[in-house]
């Protein structure tokens, strides 16, 4: 146990060494740093001597703070002695020292004081000058303060009217960015104005510097969210797509639009369900709009027998569609022998409608049953392709009517099930408490 203090003895006994070693290598340099320069004259007297101490004794009186420090002066060699209440007045004496003309040497071995009284003292001096300096300085910062207040003021009751930023953006959203700017570049013009008043403008530059460090710092930090911003923006800005437009976002999801917030666009599939997708993901994804143009186009296939007349099936099917009441004559129907499958030769068959008065999947069913239904009637078998086993009696087979069958009237292809998803999309967004960006207003892309 008896180790243990001489052990801390040591220790300390090193550590007090190695700092004696530090700080009389720092004389050293500083020494070094400052010493005359240029030859040494050789008409070197005690007059001379004399006049030099007289002439620093002088000087460290006139500075005051250096009333322990002794000069003596031989032979043109300065030594300084005693203790100052700050080390950066030693540096300063050893500076100081070596300017006067005749000096051959400077022997700085001035210490800092360690009296805590001493050591204080200028830092008091100092604290008292900055008061005396605020106080003298009260009057201006009053002023500025005031015009600093004045432009604030002015700036955020300028952010807060209706007009002209209702009127400049496409909807409240890019409005309220508008307003965040003013409220900005009115701030930025209070500050500068301010700091030009006082005679600190050089502390702009500090302010800014700092300012543009922590703001590139926190966009790192929130990239995504300063992505999904911007490309809010931009949405605003170039409209793809309004209320109710059927749409298809990455080739998977797919609904119809409900309303574009600031930070996501809402969709309503065919299901009922809402889908919520991030704006950043609607802007870079490939878009698909299926209302933008009215007249669409559906599609199916069918297949016949093999030893059917093909040329005379393909012309009946595409007098069956030219013949729907709700098919457009422009683009026109159009049918195609497309592949050869298995027990079947499958045609393409095609027309065109105009979806805002015919919903598509009935106006696709309709036409694919009625094609069906004449290309049976014309004898032509429709081969079912799966495969099934049957035992059944021989029975006489039942004549096809001639013809394609008698239609039963105009088919209803009215869109029943899109109109009550309208209906939906109607009631969110009469909720005014759910923002929405999209505006008729808006330029479309």
């Amino acid at each position: 146990m008896e180790r243990i203090p001489r052990l801390f003895a040591h220790a300390l006994a090193a550590l007090l060494a190695c700092a004696l070693l530090l700080a009389g290598a720092a004389v050293h340099a500083q020494d070094n740093g400052t010493q005359p320069e240029g030859p040494i004259s050789v008409d070197g007297d005690a007059g001379t001597d004399a006049a030099i101490a007289q002439r620093m004794r002088d000087i460290l009186e006139e500075l005051g703070g250096f009333e322990d420090v002794t000069v003596t002066v031989r032979s043109g060699v300065v030594t300084l002695r005693g203790e100052t209440a700050e080390t950066a007045d030693v540096a300063e004496l050893s500076a100081l020292a070596a300017r006067v003309d005749g000096v051959v040497q400077v022997r700085n071995e001035v210490q800092a004081t360690s009296d805590v009284v001493r050591r204080l003292d200028p830092a008091l001096d100092r604290l008292y000058a900055r008061l005396n300096q605020m106080v003298g300085a009260l009057p201006l910062f009053l002023v500025a303060l005031a015009v600093f207040l004045g432009i604030l003021f002015l700036g955020l009751a300028i952010a807060r009217m209706r007009q002209p930023w209702d009127r400049l953006a496409p909807n409240s959203f890019i409005s309220d960015i508008y307003r965040q700017i003013a409220r900005l570049v009115f701030l930025i013009a209070a500050l500068v104005i301010a700091l030009d008043i006082m005679g600190a403008t050089a502390l702009l530059s500090t302010i800014l510097g700092a300012a543009g460090i922590i703001g590139l710092a926190i966009g790192f930090a929130v990239r995504d969210t300063v992505e999904n911003f911007i490309a809010s923006i931009m949405l605003s800005f170039r409209q793809p797509f309004r209320p109710n437009d059927v749409v298809q976002i990455e080739g998977q999801e797919m609904g119809k639009v409900i309303r574009l917030t600031s930070r996501a666009t809402i969709l309503l599939s065919f299901d009922g369900n809402h889908i919520r997708i991030p704006n950043s993901t609607v802007f870079k994804s490939r878009m698909t709009n299926f209302t933008r143009n009215p007249e669409r186009r559906f599609l199916f296939e069918i297949g016949v027998a093999s030893d059917a007349d093909l040329d005379k099936i393909r012309n009946l099917a595409t007098e069956v569609v030219e013949g729907l009441p709700f098919t457009l004559a422009n683009p026109a129907p159009l049918v195609w022998i497309d592949r050869i499958g298995d027990g079947a030769i499958f045609l393409t068959v095609t027309g065109w409608i105009d979806q805002r008065e015919t919903s598509l999947p009935r106006a696709k069913g309709e036409a694919l049953r009625l094609v069906k239904d004449a290309i049976e009637a014309a004898g032509v078998e429709v081969p079912d392709t799966t495969y099934r086993i049957q035992m059944i009696q021989p029975q006489a087979a039942a004549p096809h009517p001639a013809g394609p069958p008698e239609a039963e009237g105009p088919p209803d292809v009215t869109a029943d099930v899109e109109d009550a998803l309208d209906r939906i999309i109607e009631d969110e967004r009469g909720d005014e408490a759910k923002p929405d960006l999209l505006s008729e207003d808006a330029p479309e892309e």
